[in-house]
């Protein structure tokens, strides 16, 4: 019980201390509407269960192990924050273009962003040094690999993936009174370039970050 009460308030910490994942809400509210920040959360829980599989079989720890596949899983992981926050830096600049076209050109631009942004979600959580530290080095202290408690496992990955989206889906909501309050587009605009140049900063405070194998 002291280690799911430990757990629990460590998690709940990690999920609302500032990261990756709340600059990729904030992004998404200013660029479009809540509903495609609730795929981004989705996409965040996916993510998260599936950092937890792999700490949980034994997969984080081959990668804490190996400096090199450590340094690959680092430079992926940086390239893909510095491509979101060029993206969104480069799309503040360009133009929104309302064209109306046939319904179903309508329907497919819709699906296709719904897909990228669960894509979004799913990528930032799976590379999110943060998370991806916590795996690797705080959750197997959790776990009982002697007696195979893969259940009690999963209930962690679960506590923890609750958090994550009780508080982005708050998260997005608040945002959305703020939107509603300041219907100014040139604000959206900027924060897109913030949010895009914190991006790029958690990717160069990535690269600079030590490796540390066992």
């Amino acid at each position: 019980m002291n280690e799911i009460l430990a757990f629990t308030l460590i998690s709940a910490l990690l999920v609302v201390s500032p990261g990756p994942n709340g600059i990729l809400i904030i992004q998404t509210m200013s660029a479009s509407t809540k509903k495609f920040a609730y795929i981004n959360i989705l996409g965040l829980v996916v993510a998260t269960f599936l950092h937890g599989a792999f700490s949980i079989f034994g997969l984080s720890a081959l990668v804490l192990q190996s400096s090199e596949l450590f340094m690959a899983v680092k430079l992926i992981g940086a390239a893909y924050l510095l491509y979101i926050g060029t993206k969104a830096i480069y799309s503040s600049f360009k133009k929104k273009e309302i064209s109306e076209n046939s319904s179903r050109t309508t329907i497919k631009k819709k699906e296709g962003s719904i897909k990228n942004s669960f894509i979004e979600g799913f990528l930032t959580q799976l590379l999110n040094p943060k998370v991806s530290m916590f795996y690797l080095a705080a959750f197997p202290q959790f776990i009982d690999f002697k007696n195979a408690a893969y259940f009690d496992a999963f209930v962690l990955v679960s506590i923890h993936t609750f958090f994550i989206a009780i508080w982005f889906y708050t998260f997005a909501n608040f945002l959305v009174k703020i939107k509603q309050v300041s219907s100014n587009s040139k604000i959206g605009i900027y924060i897109q370039r913030i949010t895009g140049a914190i991006f790029i900063f958690f990717a160069v405070m990535l690269l600079n970050q030590e490796v540390k194998t066992k």
